[in-house]
């Protein structure tokens, strides 16, 4: 049983990083909470754009909402969410570009 739990968070996990948009929230909340207006600035993408992925990433158990009266705060649901980020960073891989050439459009393979 446990196995397939592992295999769901993961594969949660790896979704949430398929999309650009929902790795540069990640990323972005990596190194501290965010109001949606600032992270959709940052990032460069619309408001609803980054409303739609946050909850994609709030469904995936990887970020949460922290009410503040009529805003809301986005943060990693865990801190070792940035660690595994940090750790996934920090590995070298070899990236065959011919593999996955409009990966950043379409997913990678």
């Amino acid at each position: 049983m446990e196995t397939l739990v592992h295999r769901d968070a993961l594969a949660r996990f790896g979704y949430a990083l398929s999309d650009t948009t929902r790795t540069q929230i990640l990323l972005s909340l990596r190194s501290g909470p965010g109001y949606p207006s600032e992270l959709a600035e940052k990032i460069g993408v619309s408001r609803q754009i980054l409303s739609n992925h946050l909850s994609c990433l709030r469904g995936c158990g990887l970020v949460v909402a922290v009410p503040e009266g009529r805003r809301s705060l986005y943060e990693l649901a865990d801190p070792r969410i940035a660690r595994a980020l940090d750790d996934l960073l920090g590995l070298v891989l070899a990236v065959d570009p011919s593999c996955c050439p409009d990966a950043e459009t379409e997913g990678c393979c």
